[in-house]
Formats: C-alpha cells, structure tokens, sequence
C-alpha cells in the first residue's frame, strides 16, 4: 500500500443514535451520530412503527388536503 494516502482508522469509533443508543464500531471517522441503529429499526425490532424523522408524511398529507380543497375556474 502507498503510504500518506489512506484515512487514519479509528478500531474504537464511538456511534450514537438518535434513540440514544451507544456503540462503538471500527471506522474512519472517530465519532458517528446515525438516526437508526438495530436498536430502533423496525425491520430487527418487529414494531410496526412508522419512522419519520424528517416530518415527511404530515407534509404530505397537509399538500394532499390543500390540492383537494382548490376551486376550479367556471
């Protein structure tokens, strides 16, 4: 390998997750935030829950109820 060119590795990187959950993990950077981990996942999880972090699905239906309401032109 050539020398100088590879990130620095970090074996004990320290990764928090938005539910709150802490682990650490091998990588090139030495702290990761992620929003969903095994912890919270529903696919590991089996919850049925709908994750929305980005408040996505309430934009939706607010552009849904407002495209329904329109007057059309006579």
């Amino acid at each position: 390998m050539k020398k100088d060119i590879h990130p620095q590795y970090y074996p004990k990187a320290h990764v928090t997750c938005a539910c709150g959950n802490k682990f650490t993990v091998g990588a090139t950077m030495e702290k990761i935030e992620v929003e969903i981990c095994s912890k919270c996942h529903p696919f590991y999880t089996g919850a049925k829950t709908l994750i929305d972090t980005t408040g996505r699905v309430e934009r939706f239906r607010a552009r849904r109820a407002k495209a329904g309401t329109k007057k059309t032109k006579k």
